[in-house]
């Protein structure tokens, strides 16, 4: 009896061993959630970043757009200079738009590899369980905007990137078109529309479908 009694002891102890988690273990899992929030901090302060860079060009472009205007009397110097400015403001607009687009999508991908590591937490230490939020998955990436409403894509960083851009699209067709139509109003604005609202409906249907893909993906585990 009393060598059962050892020899149970001896194994509930190589139990309770192999339960607990190793210390390499935690100190590999503890370092890399702190790499994970280091990594999100990144995105989103590239995401600001772009976006004031993108809307401080703007405003200078603008200001000086309204100079040479100014100087010019409306006249030939200050179409040449829209029409070189609008269209590059533009284009600078599209690819803030897509990294920004990246950025957020890969904020949400860090995001659910910590999910993961807190799985691993609550796992070997039940006891913190009342402490933590826990959501299902589908009710996570509702909160992250994957899906969400229709006008929830306008609220995004790169949503309002879009818009943006957008109006700058818009605003080249319809100095073209003043142009074209010998200062005519209504096909400057026909023209801007033509342009601003399929430019802006392709990139948030755009930003939809990237968010929907991201969604779908399986995240694997110790992918990089």
């Amino acid at each position: 009896m009393p060598e059962a009694g050892f020899a149970a002891t001896q194994s509930d102890s190589r139990t309770t061993e192999e339960a607990e988690p190793r210390p390499a273990a935690v100190t590999f899992l503890t370092t890399e959630h702190f790499a994970l929030q280091g990594a999100r901090a990144s995105t989103i302060a590239e995401s600001d970043g772009r976006a004031n860079l993108f809307l401080a060009a703007v405003s200078g472009g603008l200001v000086a757009l309204g100079l040479v205007a100014t100087a010019s009397s409306l006249g030939a110097a200050f179409y040449a200079f829209g029409l070189v400015l609008l269209p590059t403001l533009a284009f600078v607009g599209l690819v803030n738009f897509g990294r920004t687009l990246q950025s957020s999508i890969e904020d949400t991908e860090y995001a659910r590899r910590i999910a993961l590591l807190r799985g691993y937490y609550l796992e070997h230490a039940p006891e913190i369980a009342p402490y933590a939020v826990k959501a299902p998955s589908a009710e996570r990436l509702l909160m992250q905007r994957v899906p969400g409403d229709g006008w929830q894509g306008y609220r995004t960083v790169a949503g309002m990137v879009a818009v943006v851009t957008a109006v700058l699209a818009g605003s080249t067709a319809s100095l073209a078109a003043i142009l074209v139509f010998a200062h005519s109003l209504a096909a400057a604005v026909i023209s801007g529309a033509v342009v601003a609202v399929p430019s802006l409906v392709a990139m948030i249907r755009h930003q939809d479908l990237a968010w929907e893909r991201a969604a779908a993906e399986p995240l694997r585990a110790g992918s990089a």
